[in-house]
């Protein structure tokens, strides 16, 4: 084998990084000043897209680079929902206190639901995560103290200045995106996914499954009721039908599976995409989730990593790259790994 040189792996020409910088400030500077030059619709579908940003980064976390598949985070969506809903317009207090009560409500269900769901592994997982979300849905039709099957009409969101609701959309999507980098250059990240690709070979490498699952878990399931939030702050109105909804799950799975699952850019690419969808297929109430459905089948059979991992593997394309690249001396491959010193091996590890 070839001797391999870090300082080849690092290579990246100085015009590149250049071009890359100055179109994501470029694109950064659009969604930053857009509350006060786009339209009214334009915010609905900017806000719309961030938060659909938000919701499919989440699940990519647990899915896509930790191997837990979700099919119940529309649980944490409805007690976001629920949570700004009850405080705001049941009790009269600030929504940000409701936003609050929805972190604090997420994190006490995740930690306890994770004690039973985590002794699933598999499909078991994902049917079981399913089954919570419907088990608690259910709850809340029967729940007089949420007006059980009437919903909140929150109509306190209608005070909310536009320009202050579309910056907070714009923190949760912009916010997941930093998050979820954060947590794959960090040890965390290393250790979910060695856990998604071995959990036993991750287990004798020394990651703690269950600590490191119930924190991903956590995270995931915080995020994702701020999120709740924000949706339901837009909609005005939250019912258990529509709050505890598994299409919530459904779309943030299109959106992952479209744009690139395992990648940050996966879901940018395929919120943009599923939005511009929605809002042209809407006029096709009875064959929209088919074409949606026909759409993901033939991207899954012809890029199966989806549009993001089929550029990467073509063209090279990585605009957000979590990989970790060696910085020190160069070690050549080709001769026993017994040859190296113990300090060579270690920094190698």
């Amino acid at each position: 084998m070839k001797r391999i040189d870090s300082h080849q792996a690092l290579k990246q020409t100085k015009s590149g990084r250049t071009a890359k910088y100055i179109a994501l400030a470029v694109i950064l500077l659009l969604l930053l000043t857009q509350p006060f030059w786009g339209s009214a619709y334009l915010h609905s579908i900017v806000n719309l897209m961030f938060l659909y940003l938000s919701l499919a980064q989440m699940w990519n976390l647990m899915g896509g680079y930790t191997g837990l598949v979700s099919l119940g985070q529309q649980a944490f969506i409805g007690l976001g929902g629920y949570s700004v809903a009850v405080l705001a317009q049941g009790y009269g207090m600030p929504v940000f206190l409701g936003v609050i009560t929805a972190i604090v409500v997420s994190v006490v269900f995740a930690l306890i639901i994770s004690l039973p769901i985590f002794k699933m592994k598999g499909v078991y997982f994902t049917i079981g995560t399913w089954i919570v979300a419907e088990a608690l849905g259910v709850f809340f039709v029967n729940w007089m103290f949420v007006n059980a099957g009437r919903g909140y009409n929150i109509r306190v969101a209608y005070d909310m200045p536009i320009t202050y609701f579309s910056y907070f959309c714009l923190a949760i999507g912009l916010g997941s995106v930093f998050l979820v980098y954060i947590i794959l250059r960090s040890k965390l990240g290393l250790a979910l996914m060695g856990m998604r690709d071995n959990e036993s070979a991750a287990e004798v490498r020394g990651v703690r499954l269950y600590r490191t699952k119930l924190i991903c878990f956590v995270i995931s399931a915080c995020w994702t009721a701020i999120t709740g939030c924000a949706f339901f702050l837009n909609i005005t109105y939250v019912v258990p039908a529509s709050a505890f909804s598994i299409e919530w799950t459904v779309s943030a799975i299109f959106i992952v599976i479209i744009g690139g699952i395992g990648t940050i850019e996966g879901p940018i690419i395929g919120v943009v995409i599923y939005i511009f969808l929605r809002q042209y297929l809407i006029n096709y109430p009875g064959y929209s989730n088919i074409i949606l459905g026909a759409i993901a089948i033939i991207l899954i059979i012809v890029a199966p990593k989806g549009i993001m991992g089929y550029l990467h593997d073509k063209l090279g394309w990585d605009i957000i790259s979590v990989r970790r690249w060696f910085t020190n001396n160069a070690i050549d491959y080709s001769k026993p790994v017994c040859n190296h010193s113990a300090s060579d091996t270690n920094d190698a590890e």
